[in-house]
């Protein structure tokens, strides 16, 4: 059946390669159905547009033949105004989808598209609106977007700045640290060939400093002192 439905549909002309398997013939079978479905339904709707066009055919040979027995009318038989006016009818009926050309017909088909048109602008004017609102959130949103990245990049600037600054003080501090420790080691060279030259141990620079602290200690308690005594001054004898 497949094969069959191939050269048919191909005609004279030779049929592609194709790997021949259980798999490709389920497939093509099922392409064959689907086609041959579609071309029942083509068949069908082409044999129901013709009976409609014959119906339609009938129809105006029917009108034809009345206006022709009736009035003596043809389409030959009219003027070139008369023949444009019903040209413009015929089109006006066909643009309106109305059943027929009386004046009820197109009222209502012209109401009918009024009001589609009146909903229309109507949803025309809302989307507008809503565009209108859009393009201004866009546009705030692309305002607001630029402003961040302005900030964004001031606050890099800035933020290289305290970086280089962070890394000087940091430097600094290393040299100082390393100053510190160098003087210390060097006033404790200096202390140790001192002591070992004969130097009273009390004049080092620790025992100076804890000396200093013992100073500062008895400098408060006399202040204390001084202050009691006062008041015992400011008695009478």
């Amino acid at each position: 059946q497949v094969t069959l439905w191939l050269k048919e549909l191909y005609g004279d002309a030779p049929i592609p390669e194709y790997e021949v398997n259980e798999r490709t013939v389920d497939i093509l079978h099922e392409v064959m159905e689907c086609n041959e479905e579609r071309d029942k339904d083509v068949s069908l709707l082409i044999e129901d547009m013709n009976e409609q066009a014959a119906k339609y055919e009938a129809e105006a040979q029917y009108w034809q033949d009345i206006l022709k027995e009736g009035l003596d009318l043809s389409v030959g038989s009219l003027s070139q105004e008369a023949t444009t006016v019903l040209k413009y009818l015929t089109e006006s009926a066909m643009a309106l989808e109305v059943e027929n050309t009386s004046l009820t017909s197109f009222y209502c088909a012209i109401t009918d598209m009024t009001s589609e048109l009146f909903e229309t602008k109507s949803r025309n004017q809302e989307m507008e609106r809503k565009l209108k609102t859009l393009t201004k959130k866009l546009t705030s949103a692309l305002m607001m977007e630029k402003q961040l990245e302005e900030d964004v990049k001031k606050i890099e600037k800035s933020q290289e700045a305290e970086n280089a600054k962070a890394e000087r003080q940091s430097k600094d501090l290393k040299f100082l640290q390393d100053k510190s420790e160098d003087i210390t080691i060097r006033i404790k060279d200096a202390e140790e060939k001192l002591i070992a030259a004969g130097l009273d141990q009390s004049l080092t620079h620790e025992a100076l400093v804890t000396f200093s602290e013992e100073v500062a200690t008895l400098q408060k308690a006399v202040l204390s002192l001084k202050k009691e005594v006062k008041s015992y001054q400011d008695l009478p004898p």
